[in-house]
């Protein structure tokens, strides 16, 4: 399961660079794919490092999925959530742009959302 996990998430960054016109790395950061993935993503993008730490963590519990302990099933859990931050992350930056100076920030997305309210109120 760790490794789809894994796979999962490097899709996720791959249809981010893809997007912006570039060729996935096939290179790897620290042992992962996924950590050089998110290097390349983040060129000329700063607020892209705002999933920077969600990809370590993935790391991290892929690493700790490797032994057999009875944290097992959380581990893997946790993992598939960080996958899940990932994915929402990368589909809001890729819908709007500016999104995520934070992670998960939603203020471009709920300061559009209430100026259409707005306009079918008034308009």
């Amino acid at each position: 399961m760790r490794e789809s996990l894994l796979g999962e998430a490097e899709s996720v960054l791959e249809e981010w660079l893809r997007a912006r016109g570039e060729v996935p790395t096939s290179e790897k950061s620290e042992g992962f794919r996924l950590l050089a993935l998110h290097r390349q993503g983040a060129r000329g993008v700063p607020s892209f490092n705002a999933c920077r730490e969600t990809c370590r963590e993935i790391a991290y519990h892929y690493n700790l999925l490797g032994e057999s302990d009875e944290k097992a099933k959380y581990r893997e859990d946790m993992m598939g959530l960080l996958v899940e931050h990932l994915k929402l992350f990368v589909r809001g930056k890729l819908e709007v742009e500016g999104l995520g100076d934070f992670c998960c920030s939603s203020r471009p997305l709920r300061l559009e959302s209430g100026a259409q309210k707005a306009e079918k109120l008034h308009g």
